[in-house]
């Protein structure tokens, strides 16, 4: 951690006179990704000046979760933050240290409002977690107040199925490994919402937009305004849901990794590009293509991802996607 020992953590904290839900509010887990930090700064500010005032429960806010990434204005600073988020007995990287003052505070509370931006042009999104599962991958329990959450945070378009689209990565990646090599590279697909559900409560991750984007904290601003009121922190009326219609429902059905540094796409794809069945995404260090494995659209392409890292997911359109009752 050499080079990081001037850096702090800062959560701020406001409670309401009467019992409520518990809200925290993170900015920042990757360093270059501002929006919720320029938006947890302006609702904060008007909170100290009464213009926002909290009459229940509670919201803790996480300006900068990942003050390193902040601070070199990069996505991490040693690791990925949202990657393998445990606390960890033995802290070596920088992001060891967060995660060991992160996750308690997370597990502290009962709804998670994670804010992010992306690296190309595209519209906002939120990213859902499972459906109600008993199972061994992300068991769950609250997607009806979750996605009735994600339905008044005013974005329209929603993507479920992360962490299961990353566990077929894992198996497909690590084919001839041990059942423990195989947990422990899943491990690896735990960010912060997946590991706000598995301490009991639910989470959201909102994606506003590009990372340069001047609309993107406005936002953040007023999801965090608008989740205050639905989760009745304040008295403002609550906002009403994005009507199903309305929602453009997607699901993360396959990852691939980039297997060499030779391996290039066919085009530079952004997030949300609809492919077809067949289509050629990228070319191979060999030659040889990589297609489209059904009608879909492109998510997350990064061109420079490193070698055995996910190069890019597809998304099919869910036309059985829960939302929950309004």
């Amino acid at each position: 951690m050499n080079g990081a020992r001037h850096l702090h953590f800062k959560s701020v904290t406001y409670s309401g006179q009467a019992a409520g839900v518990r809200l925290i509010v993170t900015g920042a887990v990757h360093g270059n990704e501002t929006c919720g930090s320029v938006a947890i700064a302006r609702v904060m500010a008007e909170i100290d000046s009464g213009v926002v005032r909290l009459s229940a429960g509670s919201v803790t806010f996480v300006p900068v979760a990942n003050p390193l990434a902040y601070e070199q204005g990069q996505r991490a600073g040693q690791r990925n933050l949202n990657r393998k988020l445990f606390p960890s007995a033995q802290p070596r990287e920088f992001e060891d240290h967060v995660a060991n003052w992160l996750c308690p505070l997370l597990g502290a509370h009962d709804v998670l409002l994670d804010l992010h931006s992306f690296g190309a042009p595209g519209q906002p999104f939120v990213l859902v977690g499972p459906r109600d599962n008993a199972g061994p991958l992300e068991p769950f329990a609250q997607s009806a107040p979750e996605r009735a959450l994600a339905r008044r945070l005013g974005v329209r378009r929603f993507v479920d199925g992360w962490l299961a689209a990353y566990g077929t990565g894992v198996a497909r990646r690590m084919a001839d490994s041990t059942p423990e090599q195989r947990a422990e590279q899943l491990r690896y697909g735990v960010g912060t919402t997946e590991y706000m559900r598995s301490q009991g409560g639910y989470a959201l991750t909102l994606e506003c937009g590009q990372h340069r984007d001047p609309a993107a904290p406005e936002v953040a601003y007023q999801a965090i305004l608008r989740a205050l009121a639905f989760l009745g922190l304040c008295d403002t009326p609550a906002p009403a849901p994005i009507e199903a219609a309305q929602i453009e429902a997607l699901t993360l059905v396959a990852v691939h990794d980039r297997q060499s540094a030779q391996d290039q796409f066919t085009r530079p794809w952004v997030s949300f590009d609809a492919v077809s069945r067949g289509q050629a995404i990228g070319l191979r260090a060999d030659g040889s293509a990589l297609v489209a494995e059904h009608d879909a659209r492109i998510l997350f392409p990064d061109a420079q991802a490193g070698v055995g890292h996910e190069w890019f997911y597809l998304a099919c359109a869910n036309p059985n996607f829960e939302y929950s009752r309004p």
